[in-house]
């Protein structure tokens, strides 16, 4: 039997490939410079913090109950009388008269709350409320963190698919071209060169749909960036991901119970309503207040019982005491209600630390599990490269298959995406523990932006072989490989053999 025709180094095939489709970009650009940009572009960040402005202004509202009160007032006011005089004696008897007059008032009066508990339950609620507006923006900030972080890994894994896609293409048409030569030459059957053919028609499949979910990707990271044709830089080479510290599930979950800006707006929210039990209990008890003005009213043409002009200053200092009897029972009902919304507002609390106590572990769990799922698959790359040089050897002394070869091959390059995928959840999972916990902050993304390619150095694309460097070749010609003619299968029916004429039996035995 002649030698069969040896194949193709893999690694070659795919190296060319993920160097043309994945060489860093000189316009790349990293995770903070496209987080910077959706800070200024983002819809829901930038409602998030129109919605912070207006609860600092209206929480700034309630300082205004605790401080004076100055008012200017100012008028004129013309007057006309009809005077008419009916006495019973005298002279002017039946007469009557009219009379015009002019009247000019300004002054300026100030009012401060020297004793008022509902004011200040009021006012302290404010500053309560400037707080939960902070936590709130804090929240979208860590919102908007994981979702850019998300949207660029999305890009890089689509990315990373779509080039192992195709280098899978390069090598099935290899081992197309193979089968086919060999079944021209008689040293394999027409099987090796259909399953090969099919194979390779399943990646074009393949490559369409990862060709379409890039894009599909690219525009939901350029929509959430305000920038088009965005280019995320890949991991650098080799790929150092980051690792959760501390290593204890419980103290995550204890810093999560005093950071967790979700928590604190929970804190705050019982706080404002104990505040609301405060001002409705000031409902029963009495105000006071101080009271300043300075009133100057002008009269030129004197007034209705003077013909004489005058001018009043007048200058006030007094003190206003009200005392609060009987509100038909509102009072006592207020308290009643705020008294049950405070309960809720404990509830709430309540809620708020078991979730994000269950969250925090569950993110947790999940990065030490992608963590491991990453060094169990780079264990897996290394068993199905190994396991692919033993089929593709096997197959040219002739002791395997074609088909073995291709799944071999099907095998490595499912690995090589699911091991790309697991290092990208692991980078996102760093980001969702302390998004859960409550402490990411632009610190954390730093940490995550280190990883990627900087400074020349080689992208984190999956490489044939661990040991040998990445460099870019000339993407092998692939050859066309013609249909393989299918002969018709018209078999000779079989021919049926008669049956033996039975036996003559002599003399049968008397029963």
């Amino acid at each position: 039997m002649p030698p069969r025709p040896r194949l193709l180094p893999l690694s070659a095939a795919l190296a060319s490939v993920i160097a043309t489709l994945l060489a860093l970009p000189a316009q790349g650009q990293t995770l903070n410079e496209l987080y910077v940009s959706a800070r200024g572009y983002d819809a829901t960040y930038q409602g998030a913090r129109a919605q912070y402005d207006a609860n600092v202004a209206r929480a700034a509202q309630a300082k205004a109950g605790i401080l004076p009160a100055v008012g200017l007032t100012a008028g004129a006011m013309r007057s006309d009388l009809d005077l008419d005089i009916d006495t019973l004696t005298g002279a002017s008897r039946g007469t009557s008269a009219s009379r015009n007059f002019n009247t000019q008032n300004v002054g300026i009066n100030a009012t401060q709350p020297l004793y008022r508990p509902a004011n200040w339950a009021t006012y302290e609620q404010g500053k309560r409320q400037a707080d939960i507006a902070q936590a709130v923006l804090t929240i979208a900030e860590q919102d908007l963190i994981v979702r850019v972080s998300q949207a660029y890994f999305d890009v890089l894994a689509s990315q990373d698919s779509l080039a192992l896609v195709r280098a899978q293409k390069v090598a099935v048409a290899e081992q197309l071209a193979s089968a086919k030569r060999n079944f021209e030459v008689g040293t394999s059957t027409i099987t090796d060169a259909r399953e090969a053919q099919a194979r390779y028609d399943l990646v074009i499949a393949q490559e369409i749909a990862a060709e379409n979910d890039l894009q599909v990707k690219k525009i939901v990271l350029d929509q959430l960036v305000g920038r088009l044709g965005s280019v995320p830089v890949p991991l650098a080479v080799p790929v150092v991901l980051p690792t959760a510290m501390p290593a204890d599930i419980n103290a995550w979950v204890t810093q999560a119970e005093g950071a967790h800006p979700a928590i604190q707006q929970a804190q705050l929210g019982l706080d404002v309503a104990g505040l609301e039990v405060q001002k409705a209990q000031a409902g029963h008890k009495p105000t006071l207040d101080a009271n300043l003005g300075y009133n100057v009213t002008r009269n030129p043409t004197g007034t209705s019982t003077s013909t004489v002009g005058s001018r009043v200053n007048a200058a006030t200092v007094g003190v206003t005491f009200n005392l609060p009897l009987f509100a038909g029972f509102a009072t006592e009902n207020r308290i009643k209600e705020t008294l049950a919304l405070e309960d809720q507002s404990r509830s709430v609390l309540d809620g708020t630390k078991r979730s994000v106590a269950q969250a925090t572990r569950a993110a947790y769990l999940g990065l030490v599990s992608g963590a491991g799922q990453v060094k169990a698959l780079e264990a897996a790359e290394s068993s199905s490269q190994s396991a692919l040089d033993a089929n593709k050897l096997g197959y040219q002394v002739g002791v395997r298959i074609n088909i073995d070869v291709l799944n071999s091959q099907s095998q490595l390059f499912q690995t090589k995406r699911d091991l790309a995928q697991a290092r990208y959840n692991v980078l996102l999972g760093n980001l969702k523990l302390r998004q859960a916990n409550g402490t990411l902050t632009t610190d954390d993304m730093n940490a995550i932006n280190a990883t990627l390619a900087s400074n020349g150095s080689v992208p984190a694309v999956p490489a044939a072989t661990s040991s040998a460097p990445m460099v870019p070749v000339v993407p092998p010609s692939i050859p066309v490989v013609p249909p393989v003619p299918v002969q018709p299968f018209n078999p000779t029916p079989p021919v049926m053999p008669s049956a033996p004429v039975p036996p003559v039996i002599l003399n049968p035995p008397v029963r």
